[in-house]
């Protein structure tokens, strides 16, 4: 067997839309010739011209939120409690077992931005794909979001998972799941016009705030997930050990055990 690993992580970087203004990353890049002073003030007397290359080192200064580029929430970060009352697990509590288990896809990219994913479509796309869930499977969802990464619709982009779509996955042992969409909800932007109309509060967040009822994790800002076939794989997507956070940073991949070429 021969592995393949695809990479499922988005970047971080300055130029890209990837979240609303208020919160999005900022990297300063500081190279070899700006760093020389730096390097200069451990050693006194030292210039450019001592240096190979005139050169220093290069750093970036990275200012971000927990919440910015591929990230795992952690139940934290939906509330103060879950699994009907107990206190949320942060990030650094995340088992790690739930970060390093066979994964499943689900294909929702013919939905439309902002439409809200039922539980009768999880059992659907289960169904077309010829899969039973089982526990601690991780299951991500492949949204139209993914395509518009890189444009500056990406955060309003694709559909999202609602409550009962949640639970459906919960409630068959799922703890940790995934989505190349700027939220595992669907965008504000759309949810904002149904609670405008309705004044109906149990619309917001309502995928997240599942996890009042039962505590798990998620994956968002995910990518290439059309490279992945609808199961056969596993995902590894271990978090940044941030203590008594809401989420942790991660290079979440995908490993494909594929026939040796002979």
């Amino acid at each position: 067997m021969a592995r393949r690993i695809v990479d499922l992580s988005i970047y971080l970087e300055n130029e890209v839309v990837s979240d609303p203004p208020v919160y999005r990353p900022r990297i300063t890049y500081i190279d070899h010739h700006m760093s020389v002073p730096d390097l200069a003030g451990f050693f006194p007397g030292l210039t450019a011209a001592d240096l190979p290359d005139g050169e220093a080192w290069a750093i970036e200064k990275v200012e971000l939120i927990t919440h910015n580029g591929t990230h795992l929430d952690a139940p934290y970060h939906f509330a103060s409690t879950m699994n009907g009352g107990e206190r949320a697990i942060t990030i650094d509590e995340v088992p790690l077992d739930w970060c390093f288990q066979p994964g499943v896809k689900l294909d929702f990219r013919h939905f439309e931005a902002g439409y809200v994913v039922t539980a009768q479509d999880v059992e659907a796309e289960l169904a077309r794909i010829g899969h039973t869930l089982s526990p601690l499977e991780i299951v991500v969802v492949n949204t139209a979001a993914g395509a518009r990464y890189g444009h500056d619709d990406y955060v309003s982009a694709g559909c999202g998972m609602g409550y009962e779509a949640t639970m459906y996955l919960l409630e068959r042992g799922v703890r940790l799941t995934g989505t190349d969409g700027w939220s595992w909800d669907a965008p504000f932007v759309h949810t904002r016009e149904k609670f405008v109309a309705t004044r109906d509060s149990s619309l917001i967040w309502e995928g997240h705030k599942a996890g009042r009822d039962i505590g798990y994790c998620h994956l968002e800002k995910l990518h290439n997930l059309e490279a992945l076939p609808a199961s056969g794989f596993t995902i590894a997507c271990f978090p940044m050990k941030i203590r008594a956070a809401s989420a942790g940073w991660t290079r979440a991949v995908a490993i494909i055990e594929e026939p040796a070429d002979v």
